[in-house]
């Protein structure tokens, strides 16, 4: 059995659209469960957003093309955070695996192939929480594989097991007091290119609602590892202000069909710092989490 889709939207439904249409395309999604998550209006949304979320909802109800479809409508504005954390644990209730994606993430047409091998191959591997399918436009001539591990997870298209998501745990103040006592600062901010502390004591602070970098965290500290693409099998579509999370920004996304997923072993890249740092030092580019952490800032309020 395939690993169903968990798919959340809002009130995009331009990107609502797209994503499903690119979902339509991969050559699985008819032999696959699409479950699709649509957020709430806001206490003091505006007639435009409640349209928005009104025509997102006509779109989904549209869909027939998967083998089975499950909506599930918020009365109420949940905030991304919420409607993740529930529909991921409501979801893994009744499966061992899922993948997910939000409403803006494009994704190619070998996705569903890709996510669904990895899943497979990694299933029994204790120490692999996460599947991932985005990631820089890197340069790749050191690279010999399809794929590489970091220590942790992320959120751009993924996938994990129930195994996984267990160790879910929303206290970002526990997950942190963890990781100083723990002095692991500087892995944690992936050997210090990335500013995972930051947004985790921003999430803390009450600056930002990240479902993410808690996610991140948990993974991180049971020593569990994600799979990521060496080149990525999605697009961020989002970055173009729609969004209450995105601001518009310009990052280099160009993406292949398919990825062929071979076993490697379970240990974090020296090739990924290595060619991260050597991009950075050549051009001012947000990272992903970066660019979360802006988001967050902005939009799905703290309710």
């Amino acid at each position: 059995m395939y690993a169903p889709i968990l798919l959340f939207v809002y009130n995009r439904p331009w990107h609502t659209q797209k994503t499903l249409n690119a979902l339509i395309a991969n050559e699985l999604s008819e032999q696959s469960i699409l479950y699709i998550y649509s957020d709430g209006p806001t206490k003091n949304a505006s007639e435009a957003d409640i349209k928005n979320i009104e025509a997102v909802r006509g779109i989904i109800y549209s869909q027939k093309h998967f083998k089975q479809i499950f909506i599930v409508e918020r009365e109420s504005n949940m905030g991304l955070a919420g409607n993740i954390i529930s529909g991921v644990t409501n979801a893994l209730e009744r499966y061992d695996k899922v993948i997910v994606l939000e409403d803006d993430i494009y994704a190619s047409k070998g996705f569903l192939k890709y996510m669904n091998q990895a899943l497979e191959m990694y299933e029994v591997n204790a120490n692999v929480g996460c599947i991932h399918a985005w990631n820089y436009m890197l340069d790749t001539s050191a690279s010999s594989n399809s794929t590489f591990f970091l220590r942790g997870a992320d959120c751009w298209g993924w996938a994990t097991w129930k195994r996984a998501w267990d160790l879910f745990e929303p206290n970002g103040k526990y997950l942190l007091e963890k990781i100083i006592s723990k002095k692991l600062e500087y892995s944690f901010n992936r050997n210090g290119t990335h500013s995972f502390i930051t947004m985790l004591e921003d999430q803390i602070n009450g600056k930002n609602n990240s479902w993410a970098i808690r996610w991140h965290a948990s993974l991180f500290l049971n020593d569990m590892y994600c799979l990521q693409p060496v080149r990525p099998i999605v697009k961020n579509i989002g970055l173009d202000g729609s969004g209450v999370h995105s601001g518009n920004t310009t990052i280099e996304q160009t993406t292949v069909d398919f990825i062929d997923v071979e076993r490697i072993d379970v240990e974090e890249s020296e090739w990924f710092f290595k060619v991260y740092s050597k991009m950075n030092k050549g051009y001012s580019r947000s990272s992903i989490w970066e660019l979360l952490k802006n988001w967050a800032k902005k939009y799905y309020p703290l309710l």
